[in-house]
């Protein structure tokens, strides 16, 4: 266990937490939040956030307001806008030079955060690296080429990596927490979604699918009962690049297995606008009972989908923290990068199944694989097919367990 940090003097003041810009960052970045209004129940707590991510935060309870700023806002006037506020403590997350500029414009008195190059004279506590934290620099294209001295391995390979629990990134964000007197243990990434919302979103996505009124009664899969069947979720996209994607035709290749051994299920397709293409090629692939969503739900939306999903196949990405950050157990094939540093919701929960490939190259932390892809083909569709319906085997649960 990481020993805890000296905190700074807990009191009860305006705080801005300068939130990260990726989703997945985001979820992870709940706990440390949590910690944080623990420690100060009584402190006026505010986000600062990238506009499209303002619906993440929407009802979370450590929180006390949303702030935001638009992709081409200047920090100057972001700075203006802080400044206004007239915060006393500045907690910024992001390694961004601009995130701390921001707060530095703004003339907030306590300015928390790592000390990076550019960053470091812009913080009043600059704050050196997480004792135990584990680097996994971007691995050279020379460097893979000289570590690959062995065949393609086979599926009989592939499997779950040991983990280091210190390592995840949850703990980066709860060591700058702590220095505002926040307790640095784990918990696991929360959000909020409700039973409005829910609703809203199964009549929806079920009118989408032609699974209701009168054409619930012709449906193969939802049979003469007209009962809705069980909803998964694929999730083939990754936002950092190729290396990070596990086949299309390994989705659909595990949808098809899963349908027949489980029967009476549909299966939601998530992306943005931009995988529509390949999201319709799974869909396609896949048979019957696959609902292409890609492009065609809002943060909110999405959130209220993966929850209903008993399961989500999915990349290491986003939507992969969303789900579990709600109670969705996730299926994961990693490639580029470490379920050590980047898993979804905390390390030994056993809802969710990681699988990896024992490849000399992973995790290399690429955008592009420079050689065969070796750590992604080498986790078969069966291993992950098995993997789902052992998750669809247990009893559901909301909760996550606690790491320790």
């Amino acid at each position: 266990m990481t020993a805890p940090p000296a905190p700074g003097t807990p009191h009860a003041g305006r705080i801005v937490v300068r939130g990260v810009n990726w989703l997945g960052d985001a979820v992870m970045s709940t706990p440390a939040l949590q910690r944080l209004r623990e420690a100060l129940p009584a402190a006026h707590i505010t986000l600062l956030t990238h506009e499209k991510l303002a619906d993440l935060w929407h009802l979370h309870p450590s929180l006390d307001r949303v702030m935001t700023f638009a992709r081409d806002e200047h920090p100057w006037s972001v700075a203006r806008r802080l400044r206004a506020e007239r915060f006393e403590t500045a907690l910024v997350l992001p390694n961004s030079p601009r995130s701390a500029l921001e707060a530095w414009l703004a003339r907030i008195p306590q300015r928390v955060g790592y000390a990076r190059p550019w960053c470091s004279w812009l913080l009043t506590k600059p704050i050196g690296p997480r004792p135990g934290k584990i680097q996994m620099p971007k691995r050279s294209v020379s460097e893979v080429k000289r570590l690959v001295r062995v065949p393609n391995p086979g599926p009989s390979l592939a499997g779950p990596r040991p983990q280091n629990p210190g390592a995840h990134q949850v703990r980066d964000y709860l060591y700058l927490a702590a220095m505002l007197g926040a307790n640095p243990e784990p918990a696991p990434p929360s959000l909020e979604i409700t039973a409005a919302e829910l609703r809203e979103a199964e009549e929806a996505v079920f009118r989408t699918a032609q699974l209701v009124g009168n054409a619930s009664r012709q449906h193969p899969v939802l049979g003469n009962a007209g009962e809705r069947p069980a909803l998964l979720g694929l999730n083939p996209g990754a936002e950092y690049g190729p290396a990070k994607r596990w086949p299309g035709e390994n989705f659909a290749a595990v949808a098809r297995e899963v349908s027949r051994k489980l029967g009476r299920c549909v299966w939601l397709v998530f992306g943005s606008q931009g995988d529509w293409q390949s999201c319709n090629d799974i869909a396609r692939l896949a048979g019957d009972c696959v609902v292409n969503m890609a492009g065609q739900t809002r943060l909110r939306q999405l959130m209220a989908l993966l929850k209903l999903c008993r399961v989500l196949l999915t990349n290491d990405t986003g939507p992969m923290h969303v789900a579990g950050a709600l109670g969705t157990p996730v299926v994961v094939p990693f490639g580029s990068t470490s379920p050590e540093l980047t898993g979804p919701g905390l390390p030994g929960d056993s809802r969710n199944r990681l699988l990896t490939s024992p490849v000399p190259c992973a995790p290399c932390f690429r955008r592009e694989c420079p050689i065969d892809f070796r750590c992604m083909t080498a986790i078969r569709p069966q291993q992950v097919s098995e993997a789902v319906l052992q998750v669809l085997s247990r009893p559901t649960s909301s909760h996550a367990p606690l790491a320790r």
